[in-house]
């Protein structure tokens, strides 16, 4: 089977590596998006799945858009049986949904139609699901609404980071689109239709999402520290203006709420407390702005956070 594979990140990079260990594919192209400044230095850099393909000996496509004739034409040429798709970053136009044989499908980490879009496992953590998974769908000209070919769903502990899913979605992603492969050649894969009433959406990770609401409950704040961990992470302002991120905290129900939000709590060698909404923080690991990550009981030694203290 002729394949040509489209996906940008880490965990697209996993299925690429499912298809070329396999054995039993062609994979006539790669096509991600193109390389990028990233970090502090504005660094170019290629993406985890060009990394991959190079070393592979891959032929690597970078459109700046797909919807280019350009692109569209040399897509033509190849003539592939298949494009699979995972995190890729664009919408594929109807001309290209169409050319090959048995259509366009892609590896989605949620359980669809739960999580359409482009942040489903950072959704899946700061709605405290107790599910995740992955879904292999028939590509249509929607955001993620085509049909579904197959799923696997995964357990989601209360302690685990998004980080932590990722990793293992995007292992259960590549198994799940090598069977989904052999059955739809085998022609016993049976597409399901999404029902549109139980759909929901993961946009864009923003800045302002970022930021710890301290008038929001504790596990509300709870599951935004592990969703956003180890991207982008979270963040509140100490009383100077500088920027204290959070990486890890525990939920505190021992602390009435007659505190003001945002309030410290206590602070001593083994970290401080915030208080919330409803309920307290404890604040685990953190990192001051232009340091490394540490124990916040580490961080508490180093700077004055004072009970009575209140972060903006």
């Amino acid at each position: 089977m002729k394949i040509i594979f489209m996906g940008t990140p880490e965990f697209a990079a996993s299925s690429l590596r499912a298809l070329v260990n396999a054995g039993r594919y062609e994979i006539q192209a790669v096509v991600t998006q193109p390389d990028r400044p990233k970090g502090r230095g504005h660094k170019v850099m290629m993406s985890a799945v060009k990394e991959y393909a190079l070393t592979q000996g891959l032929p690597v496509l970078q459109p700046e858009r797909v919807k280019d004739a350009d692109f569209l034409k040399q897509m033509e040429t190849y003539g592939p049986d298949l494009i699979v798709v995972a995190a890729f970053g664009q919408f594929l136009p109807k001309r290209l949904l169409d050319l090959p044989a048995y259509g366009c499908i892609n590896v989605h980490a949620s359980l669809l139609p739960k999580y359409r879009g482009a942040a489903p496992i950072h959704y899946a953590i700061l709605k405290g699901e107790k599910e995740a998974g992955v879904t292999i769908m028939k590509m249509d000209v929607g955001m993620d609404t085509g049909d579904m070919l197959s799923k696997v769903s995964v357990p989601v502990s209360d302690t685990m980071t998004q980080g932590e899913l990722h990793d293992i979605l995007k292992e259960k992603g590549a198994e799940l689109l090598l069977s989904t492969i052999d059955g739809l050649v085998a022609g016993t894969v049976n597409p399901v239709r999404q029902k549109e009433e139980d759909a929901t959406y993961a946009s864009l990770i923003t800045r302002d999402m970022e930021k710890l609401e301290w008038s929001k409950a504790a596990g509300e704040l709870y599951n935004q520290v592990r969703a956003f961990d180890p991207w982008p992470g979270s963040f509140t302002r100490l009383p100077d203006g500088k920027r204290l991120k959070v990486w890890k905290s525990r939920i505190r129900s021992d602390y009435d709420g007659n505190k003001a939000p945002g309030t410290v709590l206590q602070s001593d060698a083994r970290g401080f407390v915030i208080a919330c909404g409803s309920g307290a923080l404890e604040i685990l690991e953190c990192q001051p702005e232009g340091k490394r990550r540490m124990a916040a009981a580490q961080f508490v030694n180093g700077n004055a956070v004072a009970v009575g203290t209140i972060l903006s």
